[in-house]
């Protein structure tokens, strides 16, 4: 082999080396953005209940894929209703301290919110209904904003219809902030504490978690 051919095989290496640089950053760069910033709001006051299960459940699929899951349980804070004094312009400052304080900045910098709830009298907990109705002091920055979001609930009745009305308020509040709906767990049929841990219900939350 003579100078020149030396050179080119070099040449050749040195181009293959670095193409595999770039693959492997290119490579590098498209993992960490599929690592999202997950916020789990759960509304039952019950430390051991049937939705707390189907949350850590997601959450195990979830971490698994390798997502940040910021857990915040709304029943063990103390979170105020909204007293619609519009003193945060839907964009600011809440005039409420609490421990809503605590969760607004994971809300803001999340890639997706899960809610979690039981049913209440046909409806969210009031638990995690409160924490939900401050969204309106950061409004201006999760409306629109390219966020995911799933629901997961559970309720003692097994008719279909009964939780319509929670679907129905689930996927408009979905459909005014225009977060992308990556799908829901139902669990009916589940009252006593623990209960759910005999059904399927909880390998449905963690493949939705696994799945994202």
């Amino acid at each position: 082999m003579d100078r020149r051919d030396f050179l080119k095989c070099s040449a050749s290496a040195a181009a293959t080396v670095l193409l595999s640089s770039v693959a492997t950053a290119d490579e590098l760069f498209t993992k960490n953005e599929d690592k999202m910033k997950i916020v789990v709001l759960t509304g039952s006051p019950r430390r051991n209940g049937n939705t707390n299960y189907l949350a850590d459940r997601f959450i195990a699929g979830a971490q698994e894929k390798g997502h940040e899951v910021f857990r915040f349980d709304c029943a063990a804070h103390k979170v105020n209703g909204c007293m619609a004094c519009n003193r945060c312009g839907m964009d600011g400052d809440c005039v409420l301290k609490d421990d809503f304080s605590i969760v607004r900045p994971h809300l803001l910098e999340a890639d997706m919110v899960v809610f979690v709830t039981p049913m209440y009298y046909f409806g969210f907990s009031a638990q995690i209904k409160s924490v939900i109705d401050r969204f309106y002091a950061i409004n201006g920055r999760i409306k629109g904003a390219p966020k995911k979001t799933a629901f997961l609930m559970a309720y003692a009745n097994s008719a279909y219809k009964d939780a319509e009305a929670m679907r129905v308020h689930y996927s408009t509040l979905a459909d005014y902030l225009g977060w992308r709906d990556m799908g829901s767990v139902i669990a009916p049929g589940v009252w006593t504490a623990g209960s759910i841990r005999n059904t399927t219900y909880g390998e449905e939350a963690y493949q939705l978690g696994k799945s994202l």
